[in-house]
């Protein structure tokens, strides 16, 4: 997104005030984008739209004289109300905050207004984002070769003909060839034309004229510039490392996620599939969902199909691994997993799903996000804590895993997209926060 500052130049506006100005713009836009995307639907997360930033936070500061303090003298025209020594009560400004209809006729001022488009929306909505640890692991397709300097050669493009090492070649030839001077072709002109001049000396005349001739000769035959001398720089393909990624998004099903539980699921999911189609070429995305047993489903499947069952989490955990194995091998892939649910799990299941996950999932891991989905009216009795769920209280046990491994709470829709950026800002950005 270009922003362009077409006021006029008036004194004191210098280049960095307007730098400022608009980089100032710039982050109030990014900021209305991140705050209407709690209220968008998921069928409209990647749209483009119309962004409203108020005037007043617009303005840039000056210098003025204060209203209130001091002594001040004036003279009214046509006073008939104060006499000297009354104190006149200020006026109350006149200046608007809004743009309703209300405040037109008080001098209100509209709102600024920004029409983004897709492309746009999205590239402020994921600007600071990023997977993390993503490492360049393999060679692949023809869209990872990359042109790189390979010396010179004898033909090539007029866009790459190299006007340095041409005139070396050329000047190299001359100095073998002992070509004649123009300089030096030049004196002896002027020594010619001096003795023309004087009328003797006819012998050392004929002599010189003889010498000027086989100079313009040599000169002619050797010329400045030889096609031999012409060189073009050369450029060769060559592969480059590609970052090839794979998500794993596992989502609880069972009949114990609310309607709620999976809206807010879902709305997660469909954030981080935007995120990744946007802003990642090579990235594959696996759906998987799990009830007492899981399965690997198609994009519409996982979506909107509705199923219900018992809840198994390790399930969800062997599909990953089993799939990680047949079809995107550590060394040639970035791995990484999401998961969500409501925190249900049978007891009995509890150890096996730490188990796979420390030996099996974490070890194939660049990153693992796990959100647990809470009751959209999650109230507990006073004076008392909310009680850590099944799958919660065993996760803690990897806490300690290391940055790669993340746990996260959300109970509202207006949360998924401050705990998204948690999970995925890119480093160099504020620290990522412990579990919450």
């Amino acid at each position: 997104m270009n922003l362009i500052d077409r006021r006029l130049n008036p004194g004191g506006k210098s280049l960095a005030n307007r730098q400022r100005f608009l980089r100032r713009a710039k982050a109030l836009v990014k900021q209305a984008v991140q705050h209407g995307a709690k209220e968008r639907s998921i069928k409209d997360f990647d749209q483009g739209g119309e962004i409203n930033i108020p005037v007043d936070t617009l303005r840039e500061p000056r210098l003025h004289r204060s209203a209130q303090g001091g002594t001040r003298e004036g003279l009214l025209p046509g006073n008939k109300k104060y006499v000297r020594g009354d104190t006149i009560p200020k006026e109350k400004s006149s200046r608007g905050g809004g743009g309703s209809e209300g405040d037109a006729e008080s001098g209100g001022e509209d709102d600024f207004r920004f029409l983004l488009s897709r492309d746009e929306y999205l590239d402020l909505f994921f600007e600071d984002l990023e997977l993390p640890d993503l490492a360049k692991k393999t060679l692949a397709s023809t869209e990872s070769f990359s042109l790189h300097r390979a010396g010179y050669s004898v033909s090539g493009s007029p866009a790459n003909l190299s006007l340095t090492r041409t005139m070396r070649n050329s000047l190299s030839r001359r100095i073998a060839l002992r070509r004649p001077k123009s300089s030096e072709i030049q004196a002896l002109e002027a020594e010619i034309s001096a003795l023309e001049e004087a009328g003797n000396g006819d012998d050392l005349l004929e002599a010189l004229r003889d010498k000027h001739q086989l100079l313009v000769t040599k000169s002619k035959r050797v010329p400045f510039i030889d096609p031999i001398d012409i060189r073009y720089r050369r450029f060769d393909s060559i592969p480059r490392p590609v970052a090839q990624a794979v998500m794993f998004c596992l989502m609880d099903t069972s009949a114990s996620m609310t309607e709620h539980m999976k809206d807010v699921a879902k709305r997660f999911f469909a954030l981080l599939y935007i995120f990744l189609k946007r802003r990642y070429r090579h990235v594959e995305i696996v759906f998987i969902r799990h009830t007492h047993e899981a399965q690997e489903v198609d994009e519409d499947t996982f979506f909107h199909s509705v199923e219900t069952g018992g809840t198994v989490v390790s399930s969800a955990l062997e599909e990953m691994i089993k799939v990680a194995r047949e079809r995107f091998p550590r060394e040639d892939w970035n791995i990484y997993a999401a998961q969500a649910s409501d925190g249900d799990n049978s007891s009995r299941d509890s150890e096996k799903t730490i188990a796979l996950l420390r030996t099996g999932v974490l070890p194939l891991c660049q990153y693992f996000a796990y959100l647990e989905c809470g009751p959209e009216n999650d109230s507990h009795s006073p004076g008392f804590l909310a009680r850590p769920t099944e799958l919660w209280r065993s996760y803690e046990a990897l806490r300690d895993a290391g940055p790669h491994f993340a746990m996260r709470r959300v109970n509202h829709r207006n949360e998924i997209y401050p705990v998204f950026r948690e999970l995925f800002e890119r480093k160099g950005q504020t620290a990522r926060h412990g579990a919450t």
